[in-house]
């Protein structure tokens, strides 16, 4: 394993680390004048290594420092490691957990600036990761242009949500108007105007690696950015489905952990070696009957299961509706060997409650390998947690690996067997168009009526 201790530096024969020629100097040392192709190949040469490199020839990067509170380091003194670390994540969850009821009670606006937040962090912390194994080599406008990129996308895909969820308000404003109607032209201009940046940041000495980079914070942009709008489009489906699928990760990430740490005995999978066969089957089950419960209380409250909506007339959103089929009880005939073992033919269930065990058996089954694949990750770079914000637990990214995979899912199993044609989105649409084309639709609208007969004729005087 080779480090690098020097600015750009390379490795030499038998492992050191020697620093890059200056100008008019040969690497060996010497004061001869090298000709500037020869000197353009030996850069290339060298730096060309940086391709075959293995895993364990990656800088490593330090240790986060301990951020725990001194009052818990105190209060926990007395234990041994492994009690320590579980009295830390017990009591950092629970804080977590609280902050999380508290939030879910400001209303729908605040889960999408907490959304907004954890993505900004999340990416904040991928991207550190980059900076600090390649920091070395100084690479020009890296950490600028990778924030850039992050706004010009958060700024397309935030637009197209207001664009669609947002349109009267819209409607009032002018300069709106002008931004949505050019929104996507906008928003490939100021892309372009980043790429064009990073095109132009490119040194020869550092093409590969400034490439490297450019891919890695597309990669990050992807697994953040786009997530975290995946998010958001479920909530404004009601925030049911934004509720269950998290709180089934956690209540999988919670039960895994806990039948892991007092039952594991067999390990799991090498990437985590602390994950045990144990604690991967007790989550399960524990997390399907948990979604299933939550689920039936959940399903009880307009606040949940409505579509959150923002309403012109007060200037805010609302989550008043009648709830749908989904959300109403219906009554379902048992099979056979449940009726002898319950004494009775029907039960009574929300169908959204079985809709709930397809998304705890994912977050239980599929959704750990959001946290197999972070735990290669880390792995790679050799670091034990992605940051150290959260004592006893790392940092953001650890705690909501498993989520971003469960939003996408949740996403498309809406699109693909929950979501119906949305009135209200299509009467807000309406709102905008010209008062001809209002009217055409109006007529289309009543003809097709009257055909069908829901309609009374209008009768010629």
């Amino acid at each position: 394993m080779w480090e690098l201790r020097h600015r750009g530096g390379c490795p030499g024969p038998g492992g050191a680390v020697a620093p890059p020629p200056r100008e008019g100097e040969a690497a060996g040392g010497d004061h001869e004048t090298e000709s500037t192709s020869d000197k353009e190949t030996d850069i290339d040469d060298r730096y060309g290594d940086l391709d075959s490199r293995t895993d364990s020839d990656i800088p490593e990067i330090p240790p986060s420092s301990d951020r725990t509170p001194e009052i818990l380091k105190k209060a926990l003194s007395g234990l041994s490691s492994r009690w320590k670390n579980w009295w830390i994540r017990g009591i950092l969850t629970l804080t977590m957990i609280s902050l999380f009821f508290l939030i879910i009670y400001m209303g729908s606006f605040m889960l999408m600036l907490l959304v907004l937040g954890i993505q900004v962090k999340c990416f904040h912390e991928i991207i550190t990761i980059g900076y600090r194994v390649y920091h070395s080599y100084d690479l020009p406008w890296f950490r600028t242009l990778s924030w850039y990129f992050l706004l010009c996308v958060n700024y397309f895909f935030y637009g197209e949500t207001v664009a669609d969820y947002f349109a009267t308000f819209v409607q009032r404003e002018e300069q709106l108007q002008f931004l949505i109607r050019y929104h996507r032209f906008i928003s490939f201009a100021l892309y372009l105007a980043g790429f064009c940046m990073f095109v132009l940041s490119l040194v020869k000495k550092h093409y590969r690696l400034q490439f490297y980079m450019f891919a890695w914070t597309h990669v990050t942009l992807l697994i953040t950015v786009t997530q975290s709008h995946l998010v958001i489009q479920n909530l404004f489906e009601g925030m049911i489905w934004f509720l269950v699928p998290i709180s089934s990760v956690i209540c999988n990430d919670i039960t895994a952990y806990l039948f892991g740490f007092f039952f594991g005995r067999t390990p799991l999978i090498k990437l985590s070696p602390k994950k045990t066969w144990e604690g991967f089957i007790g989550g399960f089950f524990s997390t399907v009957i948990f979604g299933f419960i939550a689920a039936y209380v959940l399903s009880k409250y307009q606040y949940f299961v409505c579509p959150v909506e923002y309403r012109s007339d007060v200037n805010s959103f609302v989550t008043e509706c009648e709830p749908s089929e989904l959300f109403q009880l219906q009554s379902y005939s048992l099979p056979p060997f449940l009726k002898a073992l319950l004494r009775r033919e029907t039960i009574s269930l929300y169908p959204f409650q079985i809709h709930s065990i397809a998304l705890s058996t994912f977050a239980s089954l599929i959704g750990p390998f959001g946290g197999f694949f972070a735990s290669g990750f880390k792995r790679a770079f050799k670091i034990k947690d992605f940051a150290n914000t959260i004592p006893g637990h790392g940092g953001i990214m650890d705690r909501f690996d498993c989520q971003y995979l469960m939003a996408t899912f949740v996403h498309v199993y809406i699109t693909s067997f929950i979501r119906g044609p949305n009135p209200s989105k299509v009467l807000q649409q309406l709102l905008v168009l010209q008062p001809e084309q209002q009217l055409n639709i109006y007529k289309t609208l009543k003809t097709h009526l009257i055909e069908k007969g829901i309609l009374q004729p209008t009768l010629k005087v």
